[in-house]
């Protein structure tokens, strides 16, 4: 900051939170109050402190610029560098004020401002958006005041913890967040917990691009989360919503703490529950057409997905729709006793992990040149299809669930299914017992 800013402040207490409550000009609130600082190790889940910021900001501005009678509420502004400058100031008694102002100083002093901390919105982000938008187009408004609360942000990790368990609250009880803001910030939800450490933390998908955060990202801190499927160009495995997802179907068998969404498990449960799901990922990776080493081998994942003028050569696990399906597959054979867990890999590692075939044809549209191109499927019914062929391929429980799957493919795609029952029959567990 070029220069020191001072501002009148109290100091509150509220729960285990110390705050400020500052008054500021509009011109010191654009100077001094940023967007999205970095909160955690992975970048893209640091913006996330930063809600989306667009075109609803506009309406604010010409509101400031053009209504007399206009008023915005408070913003709240995390203090990036622990504790702000806080300077107590003490109202000199006189015989005419004696008894009248006691106990008015309480907790009033100054909030000095002068490049030592750094100062983002967790609340209010539109209206910060608004005003500096306002300010440029007419400096006079820079006069103007609102108030601003200040809560200290310390960079380790039971600051960020702290801080991105504030915005939720905030939000949760203003303007709902979205599932994918609760993914990346909540510190209840287990499973939200787990997606952000594996981000932050396993080998392959804290590389940058492997897992897709944002689908867009302006320079005005505009933020848009990924959906549920990569970009056609995209070189991303998966997204973080169907991340979260996968991982929530393969935390089967965790310690029942971790499905309660608003009350956090135990450390010792999320730490065992994390060693857990780190395994299950990387056997997954690992036999589903070796996934992993495949990626890093590549030097374009886009390729990997779809090969020029040959997308059905394509990678199934390359997929999101193929990897949820794999999940709920998988989750479904081992809580019914099926098969063991080893005996699931065997039998995953042993598919044709090509999208165009069996039994990820089913969410596959080959075109009519010849030429092993097409596109994705991605409709419920295709989905519901593969999961249950994914079943009647890796541990059937009997020859009519076969033979209604066969039939579906039929009836869906048109088309006759390249395995015959009496292959598939082979892993009856009947058969199995000979």
């Amino acid at each position: 900051m070029p220069s020191k800013t001072v501002v009148p402040a109290f100091q509150a207490r509220v729960g285990n939170w110390t705050y400020y409550s500052c008054l500021m000009s509009y011109a010191a609130v654009a100077r001094e109050i940023n967007f999205a600082h970095e909160l955690g190790g992975n970048k893209d889940l640091g913006t996330m402190i930063q809600r989306g910021v667009g075109v609803r900001t506009t309406e604010i501005t010409n509101y400031l610029l053009t209504n007399k009678n206009r008023f915005l509420g408070a913003i709240i502004v995390a203090v990036w560098g622990g504790e702000p400058n806080y300077i107590p100031v003490e109202i000199e008694k006189s015989v005419e004020n004696l008894g009248v102002l006691d106990g008015m100083d309480r907790n009033f002093g100054v909030l000095t401002f002068d490049g030592t901390h750094q100062f983002f919105a967790l609340d209010g982000q539109h209206r910060l958006r608004a005003i500096k938008d306002a300010v440029k187009r007419d400096p006079e408004l820079g006069r103007e005041d609102i108030n601003v609360i200040v809560v200290p942000h310390f960079d380790d990790a039971e600051g960020r913890r702290r801080t991105r368990r504030l915005f939720t609250n905030i939000n949760r009880n203003a303007v709902k967040t979205t599932a994918g803001e609760n993914i990346a910030l909540d510190e209840d939800d287990g499973f939200a917990i787990l997606t952000r450490r594996l981000l932050d933390e396993h080998a392959f998908l804290k590389r940058d691009d492997v897992v897709q955060v944002f689908s867009k990202q302006g320079s005005d801190g505009e933020l848009r989360l990924a959906g549920r499927s990569v970009g056609v160009n995209g070189t991303a495995w998966t997204t973080i919503g169907v991340l979260y997802d996968f991982l929530t179907e393969l935390g089967f068998g965790l310690d029942s703490s971790m499905n309660h969404i608003s009350q956090r498990a135990t450390d010792e449960v999320l730490d065992e529950s994390y060693d857990i799901i780190v395994q299950r990922v990387d056997e997954l990776l690992a036999v589903c057409g070796d996934l992993r080493n495949r990626y890093l081998a590549s030097s374009a994942p886009r390729e990997l997905r779809a090969p020029k003028g040959r997308d059905g050569e394509g990678h199934a696990f390359m997929r999101p729709v193929v990897q949820m399906q794999v999940v709920k597959a998988a989750r479904h054979i081992i809580e019914q006793n099926l098969i063991n867990w080893p005996t699931l890999l065997d039998r995953l590692e042993r598919l044709d992990w090509r999208i165009i075939a069996a039994p990820f044809s089913s969410v596959w549209l080959e075109t009519p040149d010849g030429a092993r191109k097409g596109k994705m499927i991605t409709a419920k019914e295709n989905a519901q299809l593969l999961y249950e062929l994914l079943l009647v391929h890796l541990a059937p429980s009997s020859r009519a669930q076969i033979e209604r799957a066969i039939r579906s493919y039929r009836q869906l795609k048109n088309s006759r299914y390249p395995v015959t029952p009496d292959d598939l029959a082979q892993r009856l567990p009947s058969v199995e017992l000979r």
